[in-house]
């Protein structure tokens, strides 16, 4: 077999294990785009936790197809950029954010999230919608509040009945 041949399958096999360890995939149209607003972009990524790369077609459609997903042919033409998330919704929010920063250089195609297809407006979905972590965090909220709500009663209570019962001692006393 040749080197090329050989090279491919290794560019292949880094591309299933990445489809396999990200929460989701986004892919985008980064048609346009300059040297410094891809840096920029990738810069933007890493600080969310998701990945910016650039991949052949072909590469990433052998990769899908050998997972058993072939939703994602159609979007596998043209310039192809490919964000894979370390959560459901972080490449999706980078994608789309840049889509809006960038208008009419990054258009989103679709998603690969939870062995799924999502197509664009599922990707717009995603991107509104809160991060695990912020989910979690409004979750623990909501069960810490009534656990607040009656130690601030209890507290009152006991104010309160202090508040009586020195009433009570300074009546005595006077």
């Amino acid at each position: 077999m040749s080197a090329n041949f050989e090279a491919k399958k290794v560019v292949v096999q880094e591309i299933t294990e990445k489809l396999k360890a990200s929460k989701s995939v986004v892919l985008v149209d980064y048609n346009k785009l300059t040297v410094a607003e891809v840096s920029a972009l990738r810069n933007k990524c890493r600080e969310a936790g998701c990945e910016y790369k650039v991949y052949k077609n072909t590469l990433v459609r052998k990769a899908l197809n050998d997972l058993g997903f072939k939703d994602f042919d159609k979007d596998l033409n043209g310039p192809t950029a490919v964000a894979f998330g370390s959560d459901e919704t972080n490449a999706a929010k980078v994608m789309v954010a840049a889509a809006k920063d960038y208008e009419d250089k990054i258009t989103v195609k679709s998603a690969f999230v939870d062995n799924g297809y999502v197509d664009k407006a599922g990707v717009k979905a995603l991107a509104a919608m809160p991060s695990r972590e912020e989910l979690i965090a409004k979750m623990l909220g909501s069960i810490n509040a009534p656990a607040t709500n009656i130690a601030g009663v209890l507290n009152n209570v006991v104010a309160g009945l202090v508040r009586a019962l020195n009433a009570v001692a300074q009546q005595k006393q006077g």
